[in-house]
């Protein structure tokens, strides 16, 4: 198979698209925010996106009063069925005494023909008594459901992070939440606009605990997740589970190691239900809870669990594939698959080289795309083959990020770096599918 590399964007600053969902439904743009550095959103202030054809490049949303403290904005989806961008966007009353973090933070969404105007996603209400439906802190690497109707997320409670000043015991700990459509109204304050209400109804979806147990399946670290197909998988009992995701926990083994494995988590129906004496929304001193019927497992015991740079978990559009890194036999980082169902993981890549970064399946579930020895390459899912599909870059303009696939399969976006007269900065790149 071969491709043709075509250079998109050309402009001095920053050009980073997201690990995933880049292009619009129509493979017309590709969508991205102004970063020139993957740690820099507290102090990126423009959403854009480009034409796959012409290069043309429209601005979706600026932030305004944005300084080095925030409120920030980057990694940005595209809804894969409707014309709406979905970005991280930092609390707007950012300063250098509450600076953009990973507690201050939200998803908001924009209209394609209606740029510059906001519509939060995510609730926000740090002020007990506390809204269901709403959440206490910031969410992040927000990514939407194959339908295009729900999405995920990683979350961190800004409450709870406060509460370890009066009470060590009690810790913020990261997990992963889902979003579904309907609004939630909350006591808002327009001159802090530290609360606001949202579009969507927003829980925490992984349970994560203080001190996990040894040798068992208790997490206290949910994190790097991603939907299970285009519409959900085939359980063991041969039914559709529609809606599931997959995360990356952190377990104990029985040494008392910490290691990170795969779990799944399998959502009921809206609307959700608190469980007994478990309010959706939390207590003054304890973290949001996960409602009932949301049904946690995990799916692989390694010996020395994932391992590599990091990663979002990729499945197939079948659903019927986990991907994730860790080390082979001889300590190099290949991509291994699990079922969603558990059982016997396989082994990807068989390269000579680790993997550098995150991935993704292109949408005939054939191939998977990464980045490894400073290039992009692809992988035959079913035998194994695989083919460098770009030139092996130089160390300073080496591929960034993920290879993120169109929806018809024919080109594949990616980041690398281009030399100007006062600097590098990141450009956006396809690879045209010429035939094989």
């Amino acid at each position: 198979m071969k491709f043709r590399e075509i250079q998109l964007t050309n402009d001095a600053y920053g050009h980073t698209i997201h690990n995933t969902q880049a292009f619009s439904k129509d493979d017309q743009w590709i969508v991205y925010d102004t970063r020139n550095d993957d740690t820099k959103i507290a102090e990126t202030n423009k959403i854009e996106m480009v034409n796959v054809q012409t290069g043309e490049i429209k601005e979706l949303y600026a932030t305004q009063n944005q300084s080095q403290f925030g409120p920030g904005v980057g990694a940005a989806t595209f809804s894969p069925q409707q014309d709406i961008v979905l970005f991280i966007h930092g609390i707007r009353n950012a300063n250098s005494q509450n600076p953009y973090s990973i507690t201050r933070r939200t998803g908001v969404a924009v209209d394609i023909p209606h740029p510059g105007k906001p519509t939060f996603m995510d609730s926000r209400d740090i002020q007990a008594p506390y809204t269901p439906g709403a959440l206490r802190g910031g969410t992040h690497a927000h990514t939407w459901s194959g339908d295009g109707q729900w999405i995920s997320f990683t979350y961190n409670d800004y409450v709870l992070e406060q509460l370890p000043k009066t009470d060590a015991s009690i810790l913020d700990l990261r997990t992963v939440g889902v979003m579904v459509p309907q609004a939630v109204e909350v006591k808002t304050d327009t001159d802090s606009l530290e609360n606001f209400s949202g579009k969507m109804f927003s829980v925490v979806a992984a349970e994560v605990v203080n001190n996990p147990r040894c040798g068992s399946d208790e997490i206290d670290k949910a994190f790097d997740e991603t939907w299970i197909g285009k519409n959900g998988y085939i359980n063991r009992l041969g039914n559709r589970q529609k809606k599931a995701i997959a995360f990356q926990g952190n377990v104990r083994d029985n040494e008392g190691k910490a290691k990170t494995e795969v779990f799944v988590l399998d959502l009921p129906d809206f609307p959700f239900k608190p469980k007994p004496n478990k309010p959706l929304q939390g207590t003054p001193d304890t973290r949001p809870n996960v409602p009932e019927g949301f049904h946690q497992r995990r799916i692989t015991f390694t010996q020395n669990g994932i391992e590599g740079p990091r990663h979002w978990l990729r499945a197939t559009y079948d659903g019927a594939l986990i991907a994730f890194l860790a080390k082979d036999t001889d300590g190099i980082i290949q991509i291994f698959g699990v079922s969603p169902n558990g059982g016997h993981t396989i082994q990807i890549t068989k390269n000579k080289f680790s993997v550098e970064g995150p991935y993704n399946f292109s949408p005939d579930d054939k191939y998977i795309a990464y980045t490894a020895d400073n290039s992009i390459f692809i992988t035959e899912i079913q035998n194994g083959n695989t083919q460098r599909i770009t030139k092996r870059f130089e160390d300073w303009e080496k591929p960034l990020n993920a290879p993120v696939w169109s929806y018809k399969g024919d080109k594949i976006a990616f980041n690398r770096k281009v030399k100007f007269s006062d600097g590098e900065y990141i450009q956006i790149f396809i690879l045209v599918k010429m035939g094989k």
